[in-house]
């Protein structure tokens, strides 16, 4: 899919916290015995906007758990937060829509759409309606989306992937509406979901790190990408994942056999784990490999902002024709050196309360 020459500048984001702000929380996180709700999560997410607007941050996936408890089923005291909050919840969705931030949500790796066990299916049904929900109260676009990956294998893969495809048309509308498919690191390849997209219609995400971890057909890149955005409609822009691999020696502490001691023992870099920050040189790579497609990018950098402002003056310094296509100045990569700065220092700073 490629866009226009005018098209507006692709976006950066981020998941869920916001680590040069220790004091700016992504959800309540209390336990249900101290009456934790979705209103309250959503102040936390008001100050986020703000935060994410003046870095001019155009786009952050919100937690999971921004409505705690809203589907336990053994806590039916919480099951309505959701409509109770739905004048908040249009609230958040203007204030999103004026500051131009795209909202999307990742559900956690909990929702299993491909289970054997129909009341495993069932609860992730219902957990992903509860976040459509949500969506739709916002009044966002279709491009406010709800992530998820295929699941487990179960022995089968063919059969597993199948199942996936055979839920789809039992799902709600609001959840068909919003939900979009990934592809994973160990066990569904961006070509096992192409063929769910054939069966489905769902839209697929490209994850960038899981593409190289996981590719046993030997897809290429580029026409892959290509094909992954071509499953979102005309006028929606899609968006893809993007992360390194963490390089680093790691030590881990082992027992000595026959022994009560124990010794740190050198472990060697596991590929699917995330880097903290983005290697500026591999993402120009890949951005120069897919130029002319268009599409906005989430960093799942552990870092998850501090990556970002990090990679922005990277970008400026290292690939500037990369760094125009998010709307980078080439005038401004001190001001930007600097902001990424302040971010480490604020991010080093003990959190209020």
């Amino acid at each position: 899919m490629s866009g226009p020459a005018s098209s507006p500048p692709a976006r950066l984001g981020f998941p869920v916290k916001v680590m040069a702000r220790p004091d700016l929380k992504s959800n309540d996180a209390r336990r249900h015995a101290s009456g934790p709700h979705l209103k309250v999560s959503l102040e936390y997410v008001d100050r986020i906007l703000d935060h994410l607007n003046r870095h001019r941050i155009r786009m952050y996936r919100m937690s999971s758990d921004l409505a705690p408890y809203a589907t336990h089923p053994d806590l039916p005291q919480f099951h309505g937060m959701v409509q109770e909050s739905a004048a908040e919840l249009r609230a958040i969705g203007a204030k999103a829509k004026r500051l131009d931030i795209r909202l999307s949500f990742h559900p956690s790796q909990f929702i299993v759409l491909n289970s054997p066990d129909p009341d495993l299916v069932r609860k992730s049904v219902w957990d992903l309606t509860s976040q459509a929900e949500m969506l739709d109260l916002m009044e966002l676009g279709p491009e406010a989306v709800l992530v998820v990956h295929v699941g487990g294998t179960y022995g089968d893969r063919v059969a597993s992937a199948d199942r996936w495809a055979r839920t789809w048309p039992s799902l709600p509308e609001p959840v068909r509406r919003r939900l979009v498919l990934e592809h994973d690191d160990l066990r569904f390849s961006a070509a096992d979901v192409l063929r769910i997209h054939e069966q489905t219609g769902v839209r697929l995400i490209f994850d960038y790190q899981h593409f190289w971890c996981l590719n046993p057909e030997g897809l290429e890149l580029r026409p892959t990408v290509a094909a992954i955005l071509a499953t979102w409609p005309d006028g929606v822009r899609p968006k893809i994942h993007f992360s390194s691999p963490r390089t680093e020696l790691r030590q881990l502490k082992r027992k000595v056999p026959g022994t009560r001691r124990t010794e740190l023992v050198p472990v060697p870099p596991v590929w699917t784990g995330h880097a903290d920050f983005c290697n500026p040189f591999e993402f120009a790579t890949f951005m120069r490999a897919v130029a002319g497609l268009e599409f906005d990018v989430m960093l799942e950098a552990k870092a998850k902002d501090l990556a970002l402002l990090r990679l922005r003056p990277d970008l400026l310094r290292y690939a500037p024709d990369v760094a125009v296509r998010f709307g980078l100045d080439p005038a401004q990569p001190d001001a930007l050196a600097d902001e990424e700065a302040a971010g480490l220092v604020e991010a080093a700073m003990p959190a209020e309360g």
